[in-house]
């Protein structure tokens, strides 16, 4: 853990800087969420980064509370969140292991760009499958590093022997959704704008 925060807390202003490559799958993705949100949920967003889509959720659900392993990104999306006026995000630095949220405290969980990003990934999906109210959704959209090109996976391990890229996991759609199954969720919706990463709504019934 002190390795990958340090990680993220070195990239993170490089990181905050960066657009989003394909604004038209982002704008699908948020649509899609907010098909399942409701305006009385309390939502936990895992990974948040610089706060950019939990800011974007906020006006339709009660509360947020987005964590961070970063301290660099948390102090950037409480930034954030004063200058769009969102006041009812709960920022925090840690993990799904470090901070302790009581079990069954979420009617949904968001997890972004972060799960192949884990070391335990069947671990963080039981834990998740814990806070989660009944009927409550997981909300993940996941990097399928076992289905890319061969030669850049290949160009991962070797920028994480140098660095420059953090831990991943080698998971293919299959796995994932093996995963989820196990621990208890139904699949509610699955979209892919490529081979390459998977969008899905899981929920807990």
């Amino acid at each position: 853990m002190k390795d990958s925060k340090k990680f993220w807390d070195k990239c993170a202003e490089k990181y905050i800087k960066r657009p989003i490559k394909d604004q038209a799958s982002y704008q699908q993705k948020l649509a899609i969420t907010r098909e399942f949100l409701k305006s009385d949920w309390t939502v936990l967003e895992f990974g948040c980064g610089s706060g950019g889509t939990a800011i974007l959720h906020a006006p339709y659900v009660k509360q947020i509370v987005a964590t961070d392993i970063s301290d660099k990104m948390i102090d950037a999306a409480r930034r954030k969140a004063v200058e769009a006026q969102v006041d009812n995000i709960v920022f925090q630095q840690g993990t799904l292991d470090s901070l302790k949220f009581q079990n069954e405290s979420f009617d949904a969980v968001l997890g972004l760009n972060v799960l192949h990003l884990l070391e335990d990934v069947d671990g963080a999906i039981v834990h998740i499958h814990r806070l989660l109210k009944t009927e409550g959704v997981f909300v993940s959209s996941t990097s399928l590093v076992a289905e890319i090109n061969v030669a850049f996976r290949w160009l991962i391990s070797g920028m994480q022997l140098l660095g420059l890229a953090p831990y991943v996991s080698r998971l293919t759609k299959n796995q994932l959704v093996s995963k989820l199954l196990n621990a208890g969720f139904t699949i509610e919706r699955e979209w892919q704008s490529s081979h390459e990463s998977v969008f899905i709504v899981a929920r807990k019934g």
